[in-house]
């Protein structure tokens, strides 16, 4: 017997709500666990980033910061369109925030997340049919050996990976001098991104 709309959003219910009250990283994480997630199972695209960062954490919005309105402009998407979470789902490799290195940046996503909370989650996103891997920590696991030696080769080299993912750097501040030395990005991979989104969300 099939299962009914109703019964599927009722198990990806469960588990987002396993997934928020999971503290498996509590003992190291040092603001402690708040796992930030959403998408049900009519979502068609799946953002795949890296871990939330501080002010995530504070307000449980995922991309609620300045690296969200990079990635809404590279999509042309404004917030309520992103935040519709009939239509997108996201799910970051770390749920967590991971705290800020004493050099300046976020630590990596904590490795236990992805391996636990993905292959149930992503099973359940049955009706994804795009998936953003924004970042080399979502290029990693996602692509595997298919990931050129760097992550500029990984995003240049985008067609090789559809059409079930699209790679892109993160949105981070960080990389705007890498934005800057590759104008192809937005010249190229923007207009494409914004049509592969648009076909994944249509109908």
């Amino acid at each position: 017997m099939s299962e009914t709309g109703s019964e599927r959003e009722s198990d990806l219910g469960r588990l987002f709500a396993g997934a928020r009250a999971c503290t498996l990283c509590a003992g190291v994480l040092p603001h402690g666990c708040r796992p930030v997630l959403r998408g049900s199972p009519t979502a068609r695209l799946l953002i795949v980033g890296q871990a939330p960062g501080a002010r995530v954490h504070a307000s449980g919005i995922p991309w609620d910061d300045a690296s969200g309105d990079r990635l809404r402009r590279w999509l042309d998407m404004d917030r309520a369109a992103f935040y519709d979470e009939t239509r997108i789902a996201v799910v970051p490799m770390g749920l967590c925030y991971p705290g800020t290195m004493a050099k300046g940046g976020d630590h990596p996503p904590r490795p236990e997340c992805a391996p636990l909370w993905h292959p149930p989650l992503l099973a359940a996103l049955s009706g994804v049919r795009l998936t953003l891997l924004v970042g080399q920590y979502a290029q990693a696991r996602y692509l595997g050996d298919r990931r050129r030696a760097t992550m500029t080769e990984t995003v240049a080299d985008w067609r090789a990976y559809g059409p079930a993912f699209m790679p892109l750097p993160h949105p981070s501040w960080r990389n705007t001098g890498w934005l800057n030395r590759n104008p192809w990005f937005d010249a190229e991979l923007v207009p494409a991104l914004r049509r592969r989104v648009g076909e994944a969300l249509a109908g």
